[in-house]
């Protein structure tokens, strides 16, 4: 059992350390653009429909809290 567990172990490093890494291209100057741009979007929706969907959710929640809170509560 124990030989087992330390070969698995071993696998799982050689594994890990052994994998390729991805370059990933740096963004950061387009992103800078995007929310420096002056085009009357609100920073806070400037990322996409993501920002747009967690921003409504947010709202509803928001809501739906506040009329719980009022008026399902005595």
């Amino acid at each position: 059992m124990y030989r087992q567990f330390m070969r698995l172990q071993q696998l799982s490093c050689r594994t890990i350390s052994s994998s390729a890494r991805r370059q990933v291209d740096n963004m950061v100057k387009e992103k800078q653009k995007l929310f420096q741009a002056d085009n009357g979007i609100p920073v806070h929706l400037k990322g996409g429909a993501k920002d747009a969907v967690l921003y409504r959710a947010t709202m509803a929640l928001t809501v739906f809290g506040k009329y719980a809170l009022l008026v399902v509560q005595p």
